[in-house]
């Protein structure tokens, strides 16, 4: 197909904005983008969509549009919704290296331009290729009654003779043709996937398992027309699912390469559905979220989690315990955002195994704040012989989330990035909330303190005292951290004495004055000011025992 055809489809919403002698380029496939520089997955003849995220200033437009025509793509098309009308940098860019530029209308979904070069690029291929891709075009545009991934790729399996299997990222077997694949041989799929993606190689990746050949493909996620994309590999290599096809595709033609690309395309609108499917319940876990960290009355907190657990947890009603779960992914340098990344790797963990395909299981709820991702799980009790609640039944074990998807979430971590889970004891009521969320912070920090690039701690392994915080009523908290830090705050205000900062730091270097001294670049005359100026301002003797107790527990709790 030629670009001037779909410039002509008043579906595809596109307006041209320069280029008009170039409309007979001959469209081979498309592909979504927002990275600085997409060369290495670009073979030429695309129609490349952008929400251009990309772009900083106007200086990044000449070098992204070089990148384009230096591949040979047959045209670009940018998203409205982001910055409104297209910026004239990249118009001009896009003339002077004669690369046809389009305006994406903000009501035109990238997934349905995508959705319609695929069918179209396929569907003038001669024989049994343009066949298979319109039966799966009709089985994936159907909805639910279609079947999902899992009729496609019986199709491929009937029509082309081919075995394949959609994985998640942590190698849960989504969807398959054939029998299902062990854990061990989909964790190393999914380890070999992520670590080619991270060191940048071009796919299709294949790898040998006992004997067998496999070729994977990236099923990347679709997007609304100018919804910002990832600017780095790292903000989707946890959460894109893979297709893994037993057969070496290094020797395929391209005609062949096509029609996988173009599969994976369109399960990808399979993963946009699941993933709004999730909407209604990351949204109640980020109100009750807010609802805890703010010191909700429990009487509203417990009128929300009513509101939650049909959700979670249909047919049951309410749900008599629940689990709190944080999660944290840190990149070194920290300019990649770790929450959503969390995120959607914790409601990948959380996965109930007796759920399978690529629907999540109902009792995934899970929000970010920051940098952070916690999840809200309910539990249901046991009932005993007379029917009164024996405890929760599936209650989570950090160590058993993490133990089958180790392997494959370190190959995406790579060199750089640590994933870090901390799970709390399972509580009973909405009083217990706020102690649960965090208690599996505690947690969660207790795991970072550990070598590995994942790791995940349970609540059993907290101290004593890191147990018992959490729990203390916010009134006692409140009143306590009060009478022996506002007077600390108040002077550090007036006078940017960093007296909270000295206590923390003496505190921690166990009353040393020459270690502590050092950490703080002060004079050890100076240290003593400061702490002599702290103990006349609480009234404490920081060479006792008890008051340094009582200022470390001030500091934990405030």
């Amino acid at each position: 197909m030629r670009l001037r055809a779909l410039l002509e489809t008043e579906a595809l919403g596109l307006r041209l904005l320069g280029g008009e002698e170039e409309l007979d380029r001959t469209v081979r496939g498309v592909m979504t983008t927002d990275l600085r520089d997409p060369s290495r997955y670009l073979s030429g003849g695309e129609l490349v969509l952008t929400g251009l995220a990309w772009r900083r200033n106007s200086a990044d437009s000449e070098p992204f549009v070089r990148i384009l025509a230096g591949a040979g793509v047959a045209g670009l098309a940018a998203g409205e919704a982001e910055l409104g009308d297209i910026p004239d940098d990249l118009v001009s860019a896009c003339r002077r290296n004669r690369l046809p530029l389009f305006a994406v209308n903000e009501d035109v979904a990238f997934a349905t331009i995508t959705e319609y070069v695929v069918r179209q690029v396929s569907g003038e291929r001669a024989g049994d290729l343009a066949a298979v891709v319109d039966r799966h075009r009709r089985l994936m545009t159907s909805g639910p009654a279609g079947g999902g991934p899992d009729v496609v790729l019986d199709l491929l399996t009937t029509d082309l003779d081919l075995r394949a299997w959609v994985l998640s990222p942590t190698g849960r077997q989504i969807a398959g043709a054939g029998a299902p694949l062990t854990p061990g041989v989909c964790a190393a799929l999914a380890g070999e996937h992520l670590a080619a993606v991270r060191s940048g190689r071009r796919g299709p990746h294949r790898i040998s398992i006992q004997g067998i050949t496999y070729s994977l493909f990236p099923i990347r996620q679709g997007a609304r027309a100018g919804a910002p994309a990832g600017r780095d590999v790292r903000e989707s290599v946890l959460s894109d699912w893979l297709l893994a096809v037993e057969a070496d595709a290094g020797d395929w033609p391209a005609e062949r390469l096509d029609l996988l690309q173009g599969v994976t395309q369109l399960i990808a609108v399979e993963r946009d559905r699941r993933d709004a499917a999730r909407t209604v319940r990351r949204r109640l876990a980020q109100e009750v979220l807010e609802l805890v960290q703010t010191g909700a009355a429990p009487a509203e907190i417990a009128a929300r989690l009513r509101v939650a657990a049909p959700v979670l947890l249909p047919g049951l009603g309410t749900a008599p315990h629940w689990q709190v779960v944080v999660a944290r992914v840190d990149w070194e340098g920290g300019e990649v955002p770790g929450g959503p990344v969390a995120q959607s790797l914790l409601e990948e963990i959380l996965v109930d195994p007796s759920v399978s395909g690529p629907e999540p299981s109902d009792r995934i709820a899970v929000a970010h704040a920051g940098d952070e991702a916690i999840a809200l799980v309910p539990l249901p009790a046991l009932p005993g012989d007379g029917g009164e609640d024996k405890g929760p039944d599936t209650a989570l074990h950090a160590d058993a989330l993490l133990a089958a998807v180790r392997e494959p979430l370190s190959a995406g971590l790579g060199e750089d990035g640590r994933l870090t889970l901390g799970v709390s004891a399972a509580v009973h009521s909405a009083e217990g909330l706020r102690g649960a969320l965090e208690e599996a912070r505690h947690a969660r920090r207790v795991a970072a303190a550990r070598p590995g690039r994942v790791c995940a701690a349970g609540h059993h392994e907290l101290a004593s005292h890191v147990l018992l915080l959490p729990f203390v009523p916010d009134d006692v908290r409140r009143a306590f951290t009060a009478r022996l830090l506002d007077p600390l705050r108040d002077y550090d205000r007036r006078h940017r004495a960093e007296l909270i900062p000295t206590l923390e730091a003496f505190l921690d270097c166990d009353g040393s004055w020459t270690r502590c001294a050092t950490r703080l670049h002060l004079h050890v005359n100076t240290l003593r000011y400061r702490v002599g100026r702290i103990e006349q301002l609480t009234s404490r003797d920081l060479s006792r025992l008890e008051d340094k107790l009582d200022f470390f527990l001030a500091l934990r709790m405030s």
